[in-house]
Formats: C-alpha cells, structure tokens, sequence
C-alpha cells in the first residue's frame, strides 16, 4: 500500500504530460472488460455502448485516490447533463480493480451513476495511448493516465483530454459532446 501511495506521489510531481496519440478522427479502439455499476457486476462492450450515442471514455489511475475520488465525483455530479446529450460515460482503470466494486456504488464516488471497468495490465489504456508515464521509468507503469475520451457513435474520436488535474476533464467532455449534438 505504502508503495502505491509512494508511486502516486512520485506520479504527481514527475508525470510528463500524457499528450495521447489518438487525435480526433481516429477510429477509437473497441474493447470489451469487466465492469460495475451500483457494485453490480457486467461485462462493457463499446461497441454496444456506441449503439445508444457518444461515450465517454475516462482513464483514471486507481480507485479510491485523492484525484480518482474528486474525479468520478464530479462525472457522477455530471451524468445527468451527459444523459440530457444523449452519451453515456464509463470510468477505466488498472489501480485497485479489487475495490471496483465498492467504488462504483459509493455515493462520494461514482454513486452508482455509471460504471467503471477493470483494466488489468493497462491494455485498454495502451491501445489509447492512454498509460502513466512518469519521468525515469521505461515502459510506461501499469496504471492509466488521467486521459478522456469522447467518441462519436461511428466510432470516431472527437476528443482526446490530458490532465493529472481530474478539474476539467467534465467540462471538457461535456463541451465536445455537445458541439457535437450541434452538428447533428
């Protein structure tokens, strides 16, 4: 534990900028993986997601951390506006995916407003080019960078966000979906 929190910190203070490589207009890669709502157990596929509209797709590093707690609280304060857009968000990760459950039901995290999945080894995060970099470490950790996504329901990508900073990554998605919704 005390090593998780020691990487963290090191993370905050050293992480390059995760810059993703995935550009709007790129077709965004699809994935299946386990997942939670309200602490119940399913399996995500994007593919279906996308069926229903835009989604959001937001990597963060590890449940129950400072920035992953403010984070996936203020998704869940937003998924309403998000629903009103018609997209959907799901929340991704490698960190404590044994505590997924949990978070995925906690009122002061996700509260049950949308689900998150499991991302053992970081794959769904390095098929974004999504993964933690931090400075001095070659490859990238095992954990995801706090990146989001907003796909487009033809599979496209219309917006690739970078921050450590888990403040603006729903204003930021919230705004690509609905110039998006304007355009349609």
């Amino acid at each position: 534990m005390k090593r998780l929190a020691a990487a963290f910190a090191l993370a905050a203070f050293a992480a390059s900028p995760a810059l993703a490589d995935l550009k709007p207009g790129t077709v965004a890669p699809a994935f299946t993986a386990p997942a939670y709502l309200a602490g119940k157990p399913f399996t995500y596929k994007l593919a279906d997601a996308l069926k229903k509209g835009p989604v959001v797709l937001y990597f963060f590093p590890s449940a129950h951390t400072k920035g992953c707690n403010i984070e996936a609280h203020l998704f869940s304060e937003a998924v309403d506006d998000f629903k009103a857009q018609g997209a959907s968000v799901i929340g991704v990760t490698a960190g404590k995916i044994d505590e997924l459950a949990a978070f995925s039901a906690e009122t002061e995290h996700c509260g049950g407003k949308f689900p998150v999945a499991a991302d053992p080894g970081a794959k769904i995060a390095k098929s974004y080019d999504a993964p933690l970099k931090v400075a001095g470490i070659t490859p990238p950790t095992d954990l995801s960078a706090r990146t989001t996504y907003v796909i487009a329901p033809n599979g496209k990508i219309l917006l690739a966000y970078d921050n450590l900073n888990p403040n603006e990554h729903v204003n930021q998605s919230l705004a690509a979906v609905k110039a998006w919704r304007a355009k349609k």
